[in-house]
């Protein structure tokens, strides 16, 4: 009887053993993977040899890669090694990361512009980003940037950015338009840092130069600026999406702060915020609906230099280049995305879109948020046309109708997702 007791609690004792033993990574293997380095890939990932085998850890390792520019898909697999120990495998699908761009549009004066670009999504292998673009529009501009988003670590990184922009911006006074020869030569650093999987921030300095320039013969002796000014910059990103090729689900909000102060005491600091709210959700097999949601407020200063504007290229399909500006603003845009067609690499998506939008008047108040001169609304259809093994090779072409007071309608033109 004594023995049998005995047996039975080392019987006991061996199972408690084998079921309280943790399945184990015995080591971590890219594939796939020809420009993207392994290495690298191993260094942000949250797995590694001898960790705990947990799949919401790898799936959330795979989402990061997928959200990665140079990766257009991923997924894992796991083998059995010996003991309690696995083998984790990553695949990777690359996508081709050195991209070449080319934006065409017409200017106020509907006069030819264009913008011509290159960009490496992957540099060496590392996944940093560093090019520039240069642009004609009435006057030439151009822009240099760097972005390393793992520089120093797996959650630690670096932004650099310069640009000269030359421009002819329309300014709005109460009593008439004019137009405007506008620079901004600035220089930019950013500090980029990873709290976790789902949230990220961004805090940085800006030292540019802002030039305002009357256009033609100043009689009515119209303000003129030259100053220099220094902007702080902060960014809070919190993101879920998850990706599979041109498809998106999830919910993302980006933040944006910056505080503005100049060399010149005329000229008061001031402030401007603004969220973007942003929720993808699959419909069916072939269907994505997107919305983004813009909220932003600046100091309510009553200038014509104020800083958010209506404009085809940024909010409102369809109702012209900086039409307006203002010192708050709300802005909805939400369209059906449908694949038409698919065949390897292709995609044809077409889209039917709702793009809405209020201002606040320079010097105004909150109920210029519901005012009919200041709200607009355009409906409209697009076509999309992607390659899927090319980053952001998305060309994009929708036509809004305006259906509110003085509305407008037009095509606008360009490469990547609207949002």
């Amino acid at each position: 009887m004594k023995k049998a007791v005995l047996f039975f609690a080392f019987f006991i004792l061996v199972l408690s053993s084998l079921f309280s033993q943790e399945h184990t990574v015995h080591d971590l293997k890219i594939q796939g993977n020809k420009k993207l380095k392994a290495s690298f890939i191993k260094s942000i990932s949250t797995i590694k040899s001898g960790s705990k085998l947990d799949s919401l850890v790898m799936e959330q390792d795979i989402l990061r890669l997928k959200r990665l520019p140079s990766v257009a898909h991923a997924y894992y697999q796991i083998f059995p090694s010996e003991g309690n120990q696995y083998h984790v495998f990553y695949h990777v699908e690359e996508n081709f990361t050195l991209i070449p761009s080319l934006n065409v549009y017409t200017t106020d004066g509907d006069e030819f512009a264009y913008r011509l670009g290159l960009y490496e999504f992957n540099l060496l292998g590392r996944n940093m980003i560093f090019g520039g673009f240069y642009q004609k529009d009435i006057y030439s501009s151009y822009a240099v940037n760097f972005r390393a988003p793992y520089l120093f670590s797996n959650r630690l990184g670096l932004a650099v950015n310069h640009q000269d922009l030359t421009t002819q911006e329309p300014v709005f006074f109460e009593d008439e338009t004019a137009n405007y020869k506008y620079r901004n030569k600035s220089f930019e650093v950013l500090g980029l840092y990873e709290l976790n999987f789902k949230n990220r921030f961004e805090l940085g300095v800006n030292y540019f130069v802002e030039d305002y320039t009357f256009k033609g013969e100043n009689i009515n002796n119209k303000p003129e600026l030259n100053v220099r000014k220094w902007l702080v910059k902060g960014i809070y990103e919190y993101n879920s999406l998850d990706y599979y090729y041109q498809y998106i689900s999830g919910f993302r909000s980006r933040f944006h702060f910056q505080y503005v102060t100049s060399t010149n005491d005329m000229l008061p600091d001031f402030f401007i915020g603004w969220n973007d709210f942003f929720y993808f959700k699959r419909v069916g097999t072939k269907g994505n609906w997107a919305s983004r949601l813009r909220m932003g407020l600046s100091t309510n200063d009553e200038t014509p230099f104020a800083p958010f504007s209506v404009d085809n290229n940024l909010n409102v399909r369809g109702v012209g280049n900086t039409i307006d500006r203002g010192t708050g603003v709300i802005v909805l845009n939400t369209e059906y995305r449908h694949t038409l067609y698919e065949k390897n690499w292709f995609v044809l998506q077409g889209n039917a879109f709702v793009d809405s939008g209020t201002w606040r008047n320079p010097g105004g108040d909150f109920g210029d948020f519901s005012k009919a001169d200041n709200v607009k609304v355009y409906p409209g259809l697009g076509l999309r046309f992607i390659h899927k093994k090319i980053y952001n090779a998305i060309f994009r072409i929708d036509y809004g109708y305006g259906i509110t007071k003085n509305a407008t309608k037009g095509f606008v033109f360009g490469i990547g997702q609207y949002f």
